[in-house]
């Protein structure tokens, strides 16, 4: 009989990396010498020594083992495809699900093992992955973030009436107003396999009929979504750039900021104090300025741009004044994708290697409540690991450079890419 799965993935091997130099992301300091053991998916040990005789050893000297990457804020169904965001959002759902595999497998490729998708991916997506499909990282969704009528996540333009149905075309969001309805859209993405869920609280650069100083949402109805989350033991985050957009969701419940760029210091002290996650995503705004995308937003939506992307690293520094918790995103859609790694040199501008590395391996697992499993490379975490040919602590822009430092990504103790002799690749393509 044929195999039920064939494109099943192969059962992880028992490897032993010896003479490694490990990258301690919670400490933020690179310890020589030693062994990394992983067995059944996982890390069994992290010892000294040569490698037991039932494992294949694999030597490290001169290299780096790093924890894989992690990417808070992505959105797997706006894949490559079209040179315009206009364009993008019209395409057929179904394009857009076939070119959001080969999305997800290039994020793996640049040495995230894990995503959490803020608007769009859903459960087959997940299953995909999950049986090997598709071969990409590890999957957390928010499933569609919900928007009120004319909102952040509302991509009808002015001149479409209210009637219309965009149900063929896929979309980041939808719309629910009204405590009944938002508590009706909250409890349905769960019910779907969400993870957490997102809303958008404010207003958005890309979005075509609001600005962002809008505020979204009435404080009833933030509650009442924020209540459905709480009642699945999973928490809200929010889409929110101003003070005031920021203040009203972190009041009234949400656990987590997208953006944020022009919250003031109070703000951002009651940020702090309520232990709320805060992702920003500068590369987006950085990347949609440029001239070789000058094309990809409309008139309005560069004008916004302009004023988040000046305000981007100003709030790095708040952040980091005032001890935020802050998570690694990078927000990019269609081709500008290709550019997620670069939000590695952008923060480098102002915070610290070892910073940076947190915000990209153990905060956003942190936020996710799996922060025993992923982020760490330590007995018992899932053994997604990255070798490296220099020190991410000494300059953080080595994640930034993968095609020259990147050697190997390996994902649930299996190898997904390779282009080092001393370890080949496991899983085809």
């Amino acid at each position: 009989m044929k195999e039920l799965l064939p494109w099943k993935l192969p059962a992880p091997q028992k490897y032993a990396f010896v003479n490694a130099t490990v990258i301690d992301s919670a400490n933020g300091v690179a310890i020589e010498g030693l062994t990394v053991l992983t067995a059944d998916g996982k890390i069994a040990d992290v010892c000294k020594g040569a490698a037991p005789p039932e494992y294949t050893a694999v030597d490290c000297t001169g290299k780096y083992l790093c924890p894989g990457l992690f990417d808070n804020h992505v959105h797997v169904l706006a894949a490559p495809g079209e040179d315009n965001l206009k364009d993008l959002f019209q395409r057929q759902r179904d394009t857009a699900m076939f070119r959001a595999a080969k999305n997800i497998e290039s994020m793996l490729a640049r040495g995230f093992t894990s995503i959490r998708d803020t608007g769009g991916a859903e459960y087959a997506m997940f299953q995909a992955i999950e049986e090997g499909v598709i071969k990409g990282p590890r999957l957390f969704y928010s499933g569609p973030a919900i928007s009120q009528t004319g909102g952040h996540g509302d991509f009808r333009g002015r001149e479409i009436p209210s009637d219309h149905c965009n149900c063929h075309m896929p979309s980041l969001g939808v719309v629910a107003d009204g405590v009944t309805e938002c508590m009706r859209v909250a409890r349905d993405n769960l019910r779907q396999g969400a993870h957490f869920l997102k809303i958008m609280g404010g207003g958005g650069v890309a979005s075509p009929t609001d600005k962002l100083t809008n505020m979204q949402y009435t404080e009833d109805e933030i509650r009442a979504i924020v209540k459905v989350a709480e009642s699945y033991d999973t928490f809200v985050t929010a889409h929110a750039y101003t003070t005031r957009s920021v203040r009203t969701c972190v009041l009234n419940g949400c656990m987590g900021i997208e953006h944020g760029n022009l919250m003031d210091d109070e703000t951002a002290q009651l940020v702090a104090s309520r232990g709320v996650y805060v992702t920003p995503t500068l590369v987006t705004y950085k990347i949609m300025s440029s001239k070789q995308f000058s094309h990809f937003l409309s008139a309005d939506s560069q004008e916004k741009n302009k004023v988040v992307l000046k305000s981007g690293l100003e709030f790095l520094t708040r952040a980091k004044k005032f001890g935020i918790k802050i998570c690694y995103g990078s927000d990019l859609l269609g081709s500008l994708s290709a550019y997620q790694t670069s939000e590695f040199s952008l923060r480098g501008e102002v915070l610290s290697a070892a910073d940076i590395l947190k915000s990209a391996t153990i905060t956003p697992a942190e936020a996710l409540k799996v922060d025993h499993l992923i982020g760490q490379i330590k007995p018992g975490f899932y053994a997604d690991l990255l070798v490296l040919e220099r020190n991410p602590l000494d300059d953080i822009s080595v994640l930034d450079q993968y095609e020259d430092n990147l050697r190997v990504v390996m994902k649930d103790g299996i190898v997904y890419k390779s282009n080092w002799d001393e370890l080949k690749c496991e899983v085809k393509a």
